[in-house]
């Protein structure tokens, strides 16, 4: 038996401060444009962002009054129907297995790394890196050298 809310929903109080804060954003913004002050931008500014941030109480609001029919929570709190059962866990093996093959498929080797030993895959790999370096022995000015570093 679901118990029905009239007016504004089950959320009452986010609805009222989503009013609340639209109300007051545009107080504030109509007195900087109606109210001849120097700062005048400042209170538009600072009225348009306070209706922006009532946006917040308004998901809040609507996202608390989303009807959800109780045969649809079923599956969410375990209660897993049995002629459902079958075709999920199937579904559940595809997405597994595809999504390992695409995961392994970036590796180097095509092997998954689990359950292998912890070392690392690039073990001996030559590295070059260049670097500009003042070789004030032989020339007063820079040169490009190239150094093999191994890992």
């Amino acid at each position: 038996m679901e118990r029905r809310y009239g007016g504004v929903g089950r959320c009452k109080c986010s609805f009222w401060f989503a009013v609340a804060h639209d109300i007051l954003g545009v107080f504030i913004m109509m007195v900087g444009v109606f109210g001849g002050l120097v700062i005048h931008d400042l209170f538009i500014y600072a009225g348009a962002i306070i209706i922006f941030l009532s946006l917040i109480w308004w998901v809040f609001w609507y996202s608390g009054n989303i009807d959800i029919p109780p045969e649809e929570l079923e599956d969410d709190v375990g209660l897993i129907k049995l002629k459902n059962r079958g075709l999920g866990q199937i579904v559940r093996r595809v997405s597994n297995r595809l999504s390992s093959g695409i995961r392994n498929s970036f590796r180097k080797d095509g092997r998954s790394t689990r359950g292998a030993n912890n070392n690392p895959l690039n073990i001996g790999t030559d590295m070059s890196f260049f670097t500009i370096c003042d070789s004030t022995v032989t020339t007063s000015s820079k040169e490009l050298m190239r150094e093999t570093f191994s890992l």
